[in-house]
């Protein structure tokens, strides 16, 4: 009986855990003519680790309710324990009855440059900066995290964008490029008090009732449309007083190629209204926006 109760426990532990992120790490160095590649590969395991590890929220998740995402860091230059990189940060989430993830976050933050000493342990501290690494790595953690709250309820994610904000405040410390407000508009200073501002709340609500429709596509696809439709309408509120807002690029990088699918197919609807907004308020996807046709 103790066996089996022991069996039970091991079993339930195994399922429910307190780290969140499901996250696929990539670390290219190609670009470089580095002879010693372990580097690059203990690095790619520690962020790893590091990231799919680390109880980020104290929540206790099953295997499938953990986020997906992944991150594809790109060796630009290397001197010793010096690195020179960019880091494309993307995850996604599953629609309700379906096999489908609807992508969320798709970045690229080319201002990262960090110091890493092989096999060192990679700690998060949210009261120190200790290393631009830790700072950048559980920055994304948490925006990707408020990313995916802000999709199943609206504004969710202000815990988890507020402890990014933190995070941002702290390693200006460290005087690396990207967290202060003099490193330019698309830092990621600006990508997270945009997201905490009440003059983006449209990007935010949008995601949210985005989400909501296209949870809806298996009961009524044609009501599911006209609800997504309804979502981006939102968006020309932000672009009247804020025309090519950075989050309205940030939120057209993750979502023009889907919907452009959503529209492309399926049950139609108007979509005329649809592309003159979209063309209004994105104009760089135009070329995209032409291939939405009924």
């Amino acid at each position: 009986m103790n066996k089996l109760f022991t069996f039970f426990l091991l079993f339930v532990f195994g399922i429910l855990q307190a780290q969140q992120l499901n996250c696929t790490v990539t670390v290219d160095s190609q670009r470089l003519n580095a002879t010693n590649q372990q580097v690059f590969r203990t690095l790619e395991t520690s962020i790893t680790e590091f990231v799919n590890k680390t109880d980020w929220t104290g929540a206790t998740v099953k295997q499938n309710e953990k986020v997906n995402c992944s991150m594809y860091i790109t060796i630009v230059s290397n001197s010793s324990d010096q690195f020179t990189a960019t880091i494309q940060v993307q995850s996604s989430r599953p629609i309700y009855n379906s096999s489908y993830a609807s992508p969320i976050f798709n970045y690229n933050d080319k201002d990262f440059s960090f110091r890493y000493v092989e096999f060192e342990n990679l700690v998060f501290n949210p009261a120190s900066f200790d290393s631009n690494l830790v700072s950048i790595l559980a920055f994304y953690s948490y925006v990707i995290l408020g990313f995916d709250a802000d999709t199943f309820v609206l504004e969710a994610g202000n815990p988890h964008f507020e402890i990014a904000q933190n995070i941002s405040n702290v390693a200006q410390q460290g005087g690396s490029k990207g967290w202060s407000q003099a490193d330019g508009l698309q830092s990621r200073f600006f990508l997270i008090n945009d997201l905490l501002s009440p003059t983006f709340k449209q990007i935010r609500t949008t995601m949210f009732e985005f989400h909501t429709g296209l949870d809806l596509m298996t009961k009524d696809l044609k009501s599911s449309k006209e609800k997504i439709k309804g979502s981006l309408a939102n968006l020309n509120l932000l672009n009247n007083s804020r025309p090519n807002a950075y989050l309205t690029r940030v939120f057209f990088d993750a979502k023009s190629d889907e919907i452009v699918s959503i529209f492309s197919g399926g049950p139609s609807i108007t979509v005329s209204d649809l592309t003159d907004n979209l063309n209004r308020i994105s104009p760089l996807n135009s070329t995209k926006w032409a291939a939405i046709k009924f």
